[in-house]
């Protein structure tokens, strides 16, 4: 059977119409509709030939029809229309922006309860790094008596630096030793390498400052695999709950659990695929208990070697034109945000070290 123009008219009318109401769709709503000037009996006609084809279901006898998840697919991929963000909507998402994101150490949740609000849905975000993070230059710079800096450049550009206490007297020269031990032995590689037969050769080859190499490493480890991780937040997870779709307590119930940075964790690894806004309708949905629900996910980059998503959950019925529109400005917005250039420099002394911890 033939997809015409006339049944791609129809059925985007269907899944238009119960987006905006969450009930079964009538052939009496359709026609009267502004642009649909076909009769009652064509248009139930067609809605019975798109039911035959799968893109439309009858949840009951003498219902209406809703979409199926093949239906949503082909409005996502062919039949909805672009949505335009009003101005108020541009004003506000730029000002939530400004406002509170401005650390990427809090960007994942941040963002997440942003997102939430602007689509009123739960909303998932993630930060992670392209590449796995290394070590490219280490500086070991006398503090006074007792005690020195570890400044560690990583291969992201980042900058860190930790204040350690000395357990003996030690020489400017046993810190230059060390530290041209470790630019030998400890660069360009993960966290995953640093084995103890690296850390007994690196000790072996250290002097007087062989010491110091545990503190050192334990450092540099915790480091690089916190670098290293993907970062994972959810917001607004109780906000299905006021949609009709969720009424049902047992439904509700197994959509809620799934939804935690663990399972949507396993969705498909969006961040390393192309670019642009991908869409997961109902099945498509790695997690059973999501096969009635949709997800809408979207990359932006962050700047420093690394690069965040965004994106929501929500019933099938989702207003994906309005949620993908307001995505893709967050995203573009958000890239936009962290492009800003930084100025980065290694510290020269002890004021500059504005990281130290105790060891």
């Amino acid at each position: 059977m033939e997809l015409t123009d006339r049944k791609k008219k129809v059925l985007r009318s269907v899944v238009d119409l119960y987006i905006r109401t969450a009930e079964p769709v009538g052939s009496k709503a359709i026609t009267e509709l502004p642009d649909m000037n076909y009769s009652s009996a064509t248009i139930r006609n067609e809605m019975a030939d798109l039911t035959a084809m799968g893109y439309l279901e009858q949840p009951h006898t003498s219902a209406g029809r809703i979409p199926s998840a093949a239906g949503y697919r082909l409005y996502v991929d062919e039949l909805m229309l672009d949505y335009r963000l009003s101005v108020d909507e541009t004003r506000s998402i730029n000002t939530a922006i400004e406002e509170k994101v401005q650390k990427v150490d809090k960007l994942v949740e941040k963002v997440a309860k942003l997102v939430s609000q602007a689509t009123d849905l739960p909303a998932i975000t993630a930060a992670a790094r392209r590449k796995s993070a290394t070590v490219t230059r280490y500086d070991l710079i006398l503090a006074g008596r007792g005690s020195f800096i570890l400044v560690v450049m990583l291969n992201s550009d980042e900058v860190f630096n930790k204040l350690i206490k000395l357990p003996v007297s030690m020489e400017e020269a046993d810190l230059k030793v060390l530290g041209a031990v470790l630019n030998s032995a400890m660069t360009d590689i993960g966290a995953e390498d640093f084995t103890a037969q690296l850390l007994d050769k690196v000790m072996r080859s250290a002097g007087n400052a062989a010491s110091l190499v545990p503190v050192i490493v334990d450092f540099v480890c915790d480091l690089l695999r916190h670098q290293g991780s993907t970062n994972v937040a959810v917001a607004g997870q109780a906000r299905l709950l006021g949609l009709p779709e969720y009424r049902d307590v047992d439904k509700a119930q197994r959509v809620l659990e799934s939804i935690d940075e663990d399972a949507l964790s396993n969705l498909p690894a969006i961040m390393q695929s192309e670019n642009g806004t991908k869409v997961l309708v109902g099945p498509e949905n790695v997690a059973q208990e999501l096969k009635d629900t949709s997800v809408v996910m979207t990359k932006f980059d962050i700047g420093d070697g690394m690069q965040g998503m965004i994106g929501v959950v929500g019933p099938t019925r989702m207003d994906y034109a309005k949620v993908t529109a307001r995505l893709s400005y967050f995203a573009e917005s958000l890239s936009k945000a962290f492009a800003k250039p930084e100025t980065k420099q290694l510290p020269q002394g002890t004021e500059d070290a504005d990281n130290h911890k105790e060891a």
